[in-house]
């Protein structure tokens, strides 16, 4: 097994690890920002490793790697551990708009996390260079040397034909154009895309053709004659039946000999306007995925019985970290960034949503308790006080047995037939 894949695998899993401790570091941070009492904070669960005390809490780690966890005092109204002197400083004392900051603060966190990710990517690593993604441009990936013509009696389905030494070089290797030059304007009409670019290359059936190419900040002018050489279509299909492209598939084609740059990197001010857009992108497509959820559920048993897997099915942190040491191995880091930062957004999602014992659920119980002893105070009557949590457990203990057994459906399943990034 690849090293590099390897490798992949324990850094996706380190960078989960890391947001959940940055989750439980968003409840305590807020917690303390308010005066309430923080007596643990630990990453891991199981039996302690090391651990030293700073005040009044306690930090440390411990054995089973899966986690953290904080401890406030006073998060249910008959928490043992709320000392005499304390009260004031328990959770369910503290105003209902502070508890909600304090369990919203670890989905916030994710939030954040996931933002600063994709900036990272946009930044340093790269974003997808499509049309009308932030920072996309005519940026040149490669130079080819010859104009490739394709030859379908070759091999078992058509191959183009190697360059030679024998061959004219294409135009674009003629005039100098390079890597990483960016094509601005294409007879004088300025494009913003590879595929606006590729669309007025097109568009143009004979004559000479005119780039604007900027380079280092500097752009100049190049004239080019595109060299016709025969291709397959776009829409050109092989199967079983017809294991080679059709002659009729095969079409003189005008090239100038460049490819595209699959991604592109910005400036840190523009990374934050391309964060912000993928950050949004990204909370559409959970919401999405969320809706669609409960029918994925019988997909992933079909695909214990060897199915085709749906790539639309859910992940679990293992099935997530295999596709991120996949995307190292296989260079392609902004899959690897893109996972990264999905799967922060998700979490921070799904602990909002109203079922005990996700945050969301606290949240709910909070706000239903402010309501009804609102409501009793307008008709006169006694605040009934705090929610009794313990007619709550068989509801909680009922989500957790469901949201148990689908997170190991979901774990045999990226084992037994995982989803890769070459398909199931």
């Amino acid at each position: 097994m690849n090293w590099v894949f390897i490798a992949g695998v324990v850094l996706f899993a380190l960078g989960i690890l890391f947001s959940i401790c940055l989750h439980e570091a968003g409840h305590m941070m807020t917690a303390k920002a308010f005066g309430m009492k923080v007596t643990r904070y630990f990453v891991g669960f199981g039996p302690t490793l090391w651990s030293f005390k700073r005040g009044e809490t306690e930090y440390g780690v411990k054995a089973i790697p899966a986690g953290g966890f904080v401890k406030i005092i006073g998060m249910a109204p008959n928490d043992p551990d709320v000392q005499p002197g304390d009260e004031p400083r328990a959770f369910w004392n503290k105003p209902v708009w502070q508890r909600t900051i304090v369990l919203a603060a670890g989905s916030i966190t994710h939030f954040i996390l996931g933002f600063f990710i994709l900036w990272i990517a946009a930044v340093f690593v790269g974003l997808p260079n499509v049309q009308g993604a932030p920072g996309a441009r005519a940026e040149v990936g490669g130079v080819s040397t010859c104009a490739q013509r394709f030859d379908r009696e070759r091999g078992e389905h058509g191959e183009f034909v190697p360059c030679s030494e024998s061959d004219t070089k294409t135009p674009a290797k003629a005039a100098g154009i390079a890597p990483g030059d960016v094509i601005t304007a294409v007879n004088g009409e300025k494009v913003h895309s590879w595929e606006a670019m590729s669309d007025k290359l097109k568009a143009d059936k004979e004559g000479d053709i005119t780039l604007t190419v900027e380079r280092d900040d500097k752009s100049r002018e190049v004239t080019l004659t595109p060299v016709v050489v025969e291709r397959p279509k776009a829409d050109a299909k092989i199967s079983e039946e017809q294991p080679r492209v059709k002659p009729s598939d095969i079409v003189a084609t005008r090239v100038i000999g460049v490819e595209k740059e699959s991604t592109v990197t910005v400036g840190p001010i523009e990374g934050v306007v391309a964060a912000t857009d993928y950050t949004g992108q990204v909370f559409k497509g959970t919401f999405v995925a969320l809706k669609k959820f409960p029918e994925k559920i019988p997909k992933l048993v079909e695909a214990l019985t060897n199915e085709e897997r749906d790539p639309e099915t859910p992940v679990s942190v293992v099935g997530a970290s295999r596709i991120g040491g996949e995307a190292a191995e296989a260079g392609v880091w902004p899959i690897f960034f893109f996972l990264l930062a999905s799967l922060n957004v998700f979490i921070g999602i799904f602990n909002l949503v109203p079922l005990l014992p996700l945050d969301g659920g606290h949240v709910a119980i909070a706000w239903f308790q402010k309501v009804r002893s609102w409501w009793a105070a307008k008709r006169g009557r006694p605040d009934p006080g705090f929610v009794d949590y313990d007619k709550l457990m068989p509801i909680t203990y009922a989500v957790i047995l469901v949201f148990g057994a689908i997170s190991l459906l979901t774990i045999i399943t990226d084992i037994v037939n995982p989803i890769t990034l070459s398909g199931s």
